[in-house]
């Protein structure tokens, strides 16, 4: 999955592809490389990022949307938290609503969901991004994902969205501190009881940088690189990342060896 960002400030690209044009041009650049999913976003979500309206939100991602989808043929998820914004999304040809907010209590987004019969990926996440990174604390950080999980697929089907459309993502970096992301990596196959695909965005995150003392995003690389392996061996099936080339060459890899593996 290709990370587009059409936001002045994202952790890690924030501004670079704020005009449509320059949007679009990366989203190809990331289908050359060999990504199989286009991610695009309007709003960044990094800790304590400023909310922007559901306006401003349509006028960044729209024109990428439906741009792309005349010109690719690769799938295109919408990452919002807005329902108004998924619903046009869609229309404009987004087949996946990436929510980060799947933890919501109001039924809005899911109706959108149910009605358009679109892929939608539930993602942990504990508080808001002006509030997930202050102090967040579990009992058990790994049960507590889990039982979302189990808790959110019932309520989902409840809506007429059946697991056969629902993506996980245990949300790294989302109200969880360093150990819990090591913790939340450890337990993967844990995730793999629902047979449903595990999404896993740790791109250029910033506990990669506090694990290898790396202050600039872009060494921090080979740790993302190092975590996207690690979750393809434990049972990941989509890496969000914004470093496709490199990524799709590391699993390539990982992908080769475990063949032979099973072979021998």
């Amino acid at each position: 999955m290709g990370v587009v960002n059409v936001t002045p400030d994202s952790f890690s690209d924030g501004g670079q592809f704020l005009e449509s044009s320059a949007a679009v041009a990366h989203a190809l650049q990331l289908i050359h490389e060999g990504a199989d999913l286009i991610d695009i976003g309007g709003e960044s979500t990094r800790p304590n990022a400023a909310p922007v309206s559901e306006a401003e939100e349509l006028r960044r991602v729209l024109p990428v949307i439906e741009r792309l989808a005349t010109e690719v043929n690769v799938p295109i998820s919408i990452d919002t938290m807005k329902p108004g914004v998924a619903r046009a999304a869609i229309e404009a040809g987004a087949t996946l609503v990436n929510d980060v907010a799947a933890s919501r209590g109001d039924c809005e987004m899911w109706q959108v969901v149910a009605e358009a019969g679109a892929g939608y990926a539930v993602m942990h996440m504990k508080g808001t991004p002006q509030t997930m990174q202050q102090n967040p604390t579990y009992g058990d950080v790994v049960a507590e994902v889990a039982e979302f999980f189990s808790e959110r697929l019932t309520k989902l089907n409840a809506f007429g969205i059946g697991a056969e459309r629902v993506v996980l993502d245990i949300g790294i970096g989302f109200g969880k501190s360093l150990e819990h992301n090591l913790q939340l990596l450890g337990a993967l196959e844990i995730f793999a009881k629902w047979d449903r695909p595990l999404l896993l965005g740790v791109s250029r995150k910033s506990f990669i940088g506090h694990v290898i003392a790396a202050t600039e995003m872009a060494d921090r690389l080979p740790g993302s690189l190092a975590c996207a392996c690690w979750g393809v061996e434990h049972g990941v099936n989509i890496i969000r990342t914004h470093d496709v080339k490199a990524t799709r060459q590391a699993v390539r890899m990982t992908e080769a060896v475990m063949d032979r593996k099973k072979r021998c």
